[in-house]
């Protein structure tokens, strides 16, 4: 079977507490399957792509609902490693509202997905035209040294295979030191044909000193010449820039916002759904902020969207209904 998009990733379950309770006050948690990768992989198989993950997992019932959350929306996880040691990570969240900001509080240590190892991967995927491309974030390469190595290892698997590799910092304080991220990201950025991240790994990690959106993209099409280059700024919309060419900006679309979670995941499956189509910059920038608009309106991680509703307001045709969003 021909693949459009590999990942490698930690998926998570998340316990959060109904509406805007704090953890303290509540006596039930809601539980959501949530992971930077494979959020990405759930929003480009609802959009229409074929994709696989690749990660390590428990196998308990923790373990197989995440499988079987990711399977249920399209995504192929035959190539998970599975091991009676270890655990699924969790993370608690409680929603704030200003001025009270959201929270997240991590209890992942020694989880499957941070033990994986380079022999986990499946080497017999790694096959020329098997697929168009492997992406991973910064997040897979900050939960332990063996995962860093294990994602090395898969980008150089899939660059011999001829894949594109697509990178996305995604920065998480709570895992490591800036300056400890720094060089791994960079390693990662060198070797990537599209790179994301958002303005503030831009400038708090990578070190980045221009003070516009369009001169800091410049800057890192400087550092790293052989990628495309998509740096998100909120609600100051993206802006991108291709090899030898010039920075082009997406304004925001207009979204009431629900939750932020997995919005800067769908932002990414929006824009790679339209780059591994080989369509062109300015509707894979665009593709992506629609993707990111129609996530914020939906609860929990998932990009539980519809391709039909993206398209819509890429276009310009104004907003969706419940119905488009979510089926």
């Amino acid at each position: 079977m021909k693949i459009d998009v590999v990942a490698l990733g930690e998926t998570m379950i998340r316990l959060t507490p109904p509406g805007y309770n704090r953890i303290e006050q509540s006596h039930h948690l809601e539980m959501h399957v949530g992971g930077s990768e494979s959020n990405t992989l759930i929003g480009l198989s609802r959009l229409g792509l074929s994709t696989v993950w690749l990660s390590r997992l428990n196998c308990n019932p923790l373990g197989q609902l995440v499988a079987s959350s990711l399977r249920s929306h399209g995504v192929d996880t035959s190539h998970v490693v599975w091991t009676a040691e270890d655990r699924v990570g969790t993370y608690f969240m409680e929603r704030g509202s200003e001025p009270r900001h959201s929270e997240v509080f991590y209890d992942r240590a020694d989880s499957a997905a941070s033990r994986m190892q380079p022999k986990d991967l499946p080497v017999d995927l790694f096959e020329p035209a098997r697929a168009k491309l492997f992406h991973t974030t910064g997040i897979t390469l900050g939960i332990s040294e063996s995962a860093r190595l294990t994602a090395v290892e898969a980008v150089n698997l899939a660059r011999q295979a001829g894949w594109k590799i697509s990178f996305d910092t995604n920065h998480r304080v709570k895992l490591w030191s800036a300056d400890r991220a720094a060089p791994c990201y960079r390693e990662m950025m060198q070797l990537a044909d599209i790179a994301f991240l958002p303005i503030r790994d831009a400038k708090n990690v990578l070190g980045c000193r221009a003070d516009q959106n369009e001169e800091v993209v410049r800057e890192l099409a400087c550092q790293f010449p052989n990628a495309t280059i998509v740096l998100t700024a909120g609600e100051q919309g993206a802006f991108a820039v291709q090899p030898s060419g010039k920075p082009i900006h997406q304004p925001a679309f207009r979204t009431a916002l629900v939750e932020r979670l997995g919005g800067g995941d769908a932002f990414t499956a929006g824009f790679l759904s339209a780059y591994v189509r080989d369509q062109s910059l300015e509707t894979a920038l665009c593709t992506g902020a629609a993707a990111a608009a129609v996530k914020y309106t939906i609860p929990g991680d998932l990009p539980l969207f519809d391709r039909r509703a993206v398209e819509r307001i890429a276009a310009g045709s104004g907003s969706t209904s419940a119905n488009d969003i979510a089926r």
